[in-house]
């Protein structure tokens, strides 16, 4: 099931979004967010009328889905930006496929042109994933990144909406 996230989502959201920041490179920062940081983002996007979507199984948030500004100049403004997290215990059940097709939905509704992603290129899971969605490949960062000793470069996927 995919919802709207509320308040007591956010503990939830928050150990997904620090594992991804700990264990993987789908997140390009070093640092754990802290409850005041998470609710700070969510504030942000409420407040700017983007979605913030969970996945919910038996009761537990198993993933999260959200969506802002591609970029913060008045031209961008039909461009959005989507990210999705998946608990590394649910991967591969369809949570990350219901989100994505909502927030597509969302996006849609919304009147925005164009939704991107910002993969990690070493990341082919995730790359593959977009492509099923119908994203394109529409850009490649060199070293753009650098965790885990190693540089990251940056892909870019985009889906006409």
């Amino acid at each position: 099931m995919v919802r709207n996230a509320e308040l007591e989502d956010l503990p939830f959201i928050m150990e997904i979004y620090n594992h991804s920041i700990l264990k993987t490179t789908s997140v390009y920062s070093y640092e754990p967010h802290t409850p005041e940081r998470i609710q700070e983002w969510y504030k942000n996007k409420l407040d700017n009328n983007f979605p913030v979507l969970v996945s919910v199984e038996d009761n537990t948030i198993t993933g999260f889905a959200s969506f802002g500004s591609f970029r913060n100049w008045p031209a961008y403004k039909y461009t959005v930006e989507h990210s999705v997290h998946i608990h590394p215990e649910h991967r591969r059940k369809g949570e990350a496929g219901a989100l994505m097709k909502s927030l597509i939905s969302l996006a849609k509704k919304s009147g925005y042109h164009s939704i991107i992603g910002g993969i990690d290129a070493s990341n082919e899971g995730s790359i593959l994933f977009h492509k099923k969605l119908g994203f394109k490949e529409v850009g490649l960062i060199k070293e753009v990144g650098y965790k885990f000793d190693r540089w990251l470069d940056l892909a870019f996927y985009q889906l006409m909406l």
